[in-house]
C-alpha cells in the first residue's frame, strides 16, 4: 500500500470545538460557565463546527406543507430516498426518467441545500431487465446508466453514493448482477464512469454495519485502500448508521472513522436513525438519545467527517415499521412533527441550547465513574461517581437519583452504605441498596444515590462522590461481572450507570 494517499479535492473545514478545562463545582443557579451557544437550526449548529446536518426525503412527502416547512429550514442537505435509484430513473433499458429526482434537486436549490445523490449502482431496486441481461452486456449497461445519471445531475449533486452496500455481513462481496458479470472490478468501473460524467462530484462507497470496527468495516477498509492504490477516483466512505437501542452502540466508531480519514478519505454518516422495539418507554428513549449524541460526538471528533444525514427526520415517514415489524420511533421528530428528546441530544452535542429532556434541562445530566477499588474480590464495593450538567439550565438535585448496578453474590442480604467524602458534603448525599425484583445479567441489586437539596448549574459538576457498600456479614463480592463495574481510574462518561430525574431515566442504559 502506498504511504501517501491521493486526495482529489482540497477543502477547508472548521475544526470541532473542544471544551477544555476542568468542570467546576457549583450548587447554585448562577455558578459555573455557560456552555450553550445561541439558538440555531441543526444545520447552522453543525456548520459552525465545519459540518453539515441533513435529512433524507421522498417525493410522496413533499405535498405535506408542515413537513416541508421543517425540512426546508432545519436541514442544510437533502438525500432523495428513492427517486434517483435505478428502477425509477431507467425502468426500461435506455429510457431515462429523471422527473422525480429533479423535484428533489429543485426543492434543495430553492432552500439553499446541497444534495447527496443516492444511488447509482445497487443490488436492490433494480428493474427486471438488468437481471435478465447476459453477463457480457452488464458492464456496458452499468456504465451507460452511471454516465447518463451523473451527467444529468452535474452541478446539482455535490456527492454520490456511487456503489451502495457492496458487502455481506462477514465482509465477503455481495452477489449482484454486477459482481456476477465483472467480479469486484465493477466498483472501480462505476467510480471511473461517475468521475468522467461529473468530475466535481464527491464519490463515495456506502454501506450499513460498517460504523464500528469489525469484519465488514475491515473489508471496506481493504477495498478502499486497494482502489486508492490503483488511482481509482474515490473521495469518501458513507456509513449508513441504521442503529437500534436493543443492540450495542457501534464498537469504537470514532476510531473507525479516523482510520478511513487517515487514508485521505472523507467520512459521512449517511442514513442515521435509531429504532426500538415498540412500544417506546422512557428507558428506550433515553438510550436512543444517547446513541444519537454519540454519533454526533464521533463525527465532531474526526475532522474529515463532513456531516450527518438522518434517514428522514420524522417518524411520520420512517421506513422502519414496514421493514422491521414491531419496531419504530426511530427519528428525531415524532409523527406530529414535534421534536423528541433525541433532537435535543443532537442540539446539545452540536453545541447548541437544548430543550425539554435530553439536551436542555434534566436530560443534559451525565454520570461519570472511576473505580476506587484495587480488588474485584474483596468485601466492599467502592465506586467513585460524579454528575456533570452539560445543558444550558440548572438542575435541581433533589429530583435526581443515580443507580450503580451490581450482583450480591453469596452471603448476607443486608447492606451498609457509606459516603466517605464529597465536596458537596456527604450530609447532602443519600444512599441505599435495593434488590431487583427480576435479576438481570450482571445485576440483582443497585446502589441508589440521591441528594437532599441544591442545584447543579450549567457546565458544572458535583465533584467526586466517594461511595462504599458492604454486606452485614462482610462476605466477599465478585465485581468482575457486575453490570456497572469498570476498571478505569480516571473519571469518564459511564453509560452503564443510570441517572433519573423525577423517576424518569435521562442518562445511561439499564441492565
Amino acid at each position: 500500500m502506498n504511504s501517501v494517499k491521493r486526495c482529489r479535492h482540497s477543502r477547508t473545514r472548521g475544526l470541532p470545538t473542544l471544551l477544555a478545562g476542568a468542570l467546576t463545582l457549583a450548587l447554585t443557579l448562577t455558578g459555573g460557565p455557560a456552555t450553550a451557544a445561541q439558538q440555531g437550526t441543526l444545520h447552522e449548529l453543525a456548520a459552525a463546527q465545519g459540518k453539515y446536518f441533513g435529512s433524507a426525503t421522498d417525493n410522496s412527502e413533499l405535498p405535506d406543507a408542515a413537513y416541508t416547512a421543517v425540512l426546508g429550514s432545519e436541514f442544510g442537505q437533502i438525500t432523495p430516498g428513492n427517486s434517483m435509484k435505478w428502477d425509477t430513473t431507467e425502468p426500461v433499458q435506455g429510457q431515462f426518467n429523471f422527473a422525480k429526482g429533479d423535484v428533489i434537486t429543485d426543492f434543495a436549490a430553492q432552500h439553499g441545500q446541497s444534495v447527496r445523490g443516492h444511488t447509482l449502482v445497487w443490488h436492490s431496486q433494480l428493474p427486471s431487465w438488468v437481471g435478465a441481461l447476459p453477463p457480457a452486456e452488464v458492464e456496458a449497461a452499468m456504465t451507460h446508466h452511471v454516465t447518463e445519471e451523473a451527467a444529468h445531475y452535474r452541478g446539482k449533486v455535490t456527492a454520490w453514493d456511487v456503489v451502495n452496500e457492496p458487502f455481506n455481513e462477514d465482509g465477503t462481496f455481495r452477489t449482484s448482477p454486477f459482481h456476477t458479470a465483472m467480479g469486484t472490478d465493477y466498483i472501480a468501473t462505476a467510480l471511473r464512469a461517475a468521475h468522467a460524467a461529473d468530475p466535481d462530484a464527491e464519490l463515495y462507497l456506502n454501506d450499513y454495519n460498517i460504523e464500528g470496527l469489525g469484519a465488514k468495516s475491515d473489508a471496506m477498509y481493504a477495498l478502499v485502500s486497494e482502489l486508492l492504490d490503483e488511482g481509482v477516483p474515490l473521495d469518501g466512505v458513507g456509513m449508513q448508521a441504521h442503529l437500534a437501542v436493543q443492540y450495542g452502540f457501534p464498537y469504537q466508531m470514532q476510531a473507525n472513522m479516523q482510520r478511513f480519514a487517515d487514508l485521505g478519505l472523507d467520512v459521512a454518516v449517511t442514513e442515521l436513525d435509531v429504532r426500538m422495539q415498540l412500544p417506546a418507554d422512557a428507558a428506550k428513549i433515553a438510550t436512543q438519545s444517547t446513541y444519537y449524541r454519540q454519533v454526533v460526538e464521533a463525527c465532531l471528533a474526526v475532522e474529515r467527517c463532513v456531516g450527518i444525514t438522518v434517514w428522514d427526520y420524522t417518524d411520520k415517514y420512517s421506513w422502519v415499521p414496514s421493514t422491521f415489524p414491531g419496531q419504530g420511533a426511530a427519528n428525531l421528530y415524532e409523527e406530529n412533527l414535534l421534536p423528541k428528546p433525541a433532537y435535543y441530544a443532537v442540539r446539545t452535542a452540536l453545541g447548541g441550547e437544548g430543550g425539554p429532556g435530553e439536551g436542555g434541562g434534566p436530560g443534559a445530566l451525565r454520570a461519570q465513574y472511576r473505580s476506587s477499588d484495587s480488588s474485584t474480590g474483596d468485601n466492599q464495593i467502592k465506586p467513585g461517581l460524579q454528575l456533570v450538567n452539560t445543558g444550558g439550565t440548572a438542575v435541581s438535585l433533589s429530583d435526581v437519583t443515580v443507580r450503580y448496578w451490581f450482583t450480591a453474590d453469596n452471603g448476607a442480604s443486608r447492606y451498609s452504605t457509606w459516603c466517605d467524602w464529597s465536596p458537596i458534603g456527604c450530609s447532602s448525599v443519600t444512599h441505599r441498596v435495593a434488590a431487583l425484583g427480576t435479576p438481570k445479567a450482571g445485576a440483582d441489586h443497585y446502589l441508589e444515590v440521591g441528594f437532599t437539596g441544591g442545584s447543579l448549574a450549567p457546565g458544572a459538576a458535583t465533584g467526586e462522590i466517594q461511595l462504599r457498600l458492604n454486606k452485614s456479614d462482610w462476605s466477599n463480592f465478585d465485581e468482575s461481572d457486575d453490570y456497572s463495574h469498570g476498571t478505569g481510574t480516571s473519571y469518564a462518561d459511564a453509560s452503564k450507570i443510570t441517572v433519573y430525574v423525577g423517576g424518569e431515566p435521562v442518562w445511561g442504559i439499564e441492565p
